[in-house]
């Protein structure tokens, strides 16, 4: 999906909010720079969120829970293993009642779990696209039909 300017972006992830369950993976890749943080800002946009969403770089995991969901958006950037994550709680995060967003998730490789949406963006040439595709069992995609079309 081609995506025009940073509204866009955002649009494309309050898109996908509304057909988001409690328990649900979404992993998010994208070299700095590519929209993570602005394609997680309209998704809290569209799971009702009223606190400002930032990046998470310094303080790893940020709780977002004013929303429909709570929102749990981490930065797996700065772990250097996958230990890191257990100790940080991520786990619990993960099986919790809310949505998990993870930026970086290549950094927990081997450790998250097989059910998960997997959102790719890529900036190139001043031009924005997102793929995203269900892995395991996830259903996120299969849920919105026409709605939330990557």
């Amino acid at each position: 999906m081609y995506l025009a300017d940073s509204e866009a972006t955002r649009q494309a992830g309050q898109a996908l909010a509304t057909v988001l369950r409690a328990g649900d993976l979404i992993l998010l890749q994208g070299d700095l720079g590519a929209g993570k943080t602005t394609w997680t800002q309209g998704l809290a946009e569209g799971l009702g969120v009223l606190e400002p969403v930032t990046s998470p770089t310094f303080v790893i995991i940020s709780e977002y829970d004013s929303g429909r969901l709570p929102l749990y958006h981490i930065d797996a950037y700065r772990l250097d293993n996958p230990v890191e994550a257990e100790l940080l709680g991520i786990p619990e995060l993960i099986e919790g009642e809310g949505v998990t967003v993870i930026e970086w998730p290549e950094r927990l490789e081997g450790y998250l779990p097989e059910d998960a949406l997997v959102i790719s963006l890529t900036y190139e040439g001043g031009a924005r696209t997102l793929s995203a595709i269900d892995r395991g069992q996830s259903d996120i995609l299969k849920r919105g039909g026409q709605s939330c079309i990557f």
